[in-house]
């Protein structure tokens, strides 16, 4: 995913009120940016760290600006939370995330029961039909958190995201593929784990989950000022 327009360049003073960022550009002014990322972005927060933000033309908006990544121990970190969603309905949709091949008809934000869920698409058989039930379910995660080497979600307590997991259980159980598919935006990590520290429950969830036959793909991206690509999928260690 390449950005569409060139990215506005400066230094985080404080991120406050969860979504919102004071920055300081490069010529000195300061401005406020939108943070899409509602956790505590623990362990992507340094004061005067390098930031990149995208300008926005809505004059609906409060903030021209919106906050894309930042620069820790040397790596970008994307923690655009928007962005997840469309690198997974890009990236699937074009049969490069390894797993999930095959997936045709896909479409963004479907409802099933009482969830919604980011990417839904239709498993092609060996025949070239789609067959009737054989629907994939997709729900897309942002990933920031990390410990060590180690990618962890999620940063905060989640009850949103434990109502997915169990929504995920009953997709399988109804005869569909049900996939948790969760976009780490860093490099700094090789392996990924539930952070059961930070919500024990959401830990708990997962193992359920993945007992059920729900399958969990996780993809990291390489981040850069001028965009986001698809790097590897990386291990997972529950």
């Amino acid at each position: 995913m390449e950005f569409k327009s060139e990215l506005v360049h400066g230094r985080l003073i404080k991120r406050y009120k969860r979504f919102l960022a004071d920055v300081r550009l490069d010529d000195g002014s300061e401005v406020t940016a939108h943070c899409t990322n509602s956790g505590t972005m623990k362990s992507c927060l340094e004061e005067d760290a390098e930031v990149w933000l995208t300008s926005v033309n809505d004059p609906k908006r409060k903030t021209q600006f919106t906050w894309e990544m930042i620069l820790i121990g040397g790596d970008w970190v994307g923690i655009n939370t928007s962005n997840p969603n469309a690198l997974a309905y890009e990236w699937v949709g074009n049969g490069v995330v390894p797993g999930l091949e095959g997936i045709t008809s896909l479409r963004r934000e479907v409802k099933w029961e009482d969830s919604r869920f980011d990417l839904y698409g239709e498993i092609v058989s060996r025949g070239g039909d789609t067959g009737s039930g054989r629907g994939c379910f997709i729900e897309v995660k942002n990933v920031t958190l990390k410990e060590g080497d180690r990618a962890l979600f999620p940063d905060a307590v989640t009850e949103r995201g434990r109502k997915h997991l169990n929504t995920l259980v009953r997709v399988k159980k109804s005869g569909m593929r049900a996939v948790m598919l969760y976009m780490v935006q860093r490099m700094d990590v090789r392996i990924f784990s539930p952070a059961r520290d930070i919500d024990p429950a959401y830990g708990k969830a997962l193992d359920e989950a993945v007992r059920q036959g729900v399958e969990v793909i996780v993809v990291q991206a390489r981040v850069t000022p001028e965009s986001i690509e698809y790097h590897r999928v990386l291990p997972v260690e529950m």
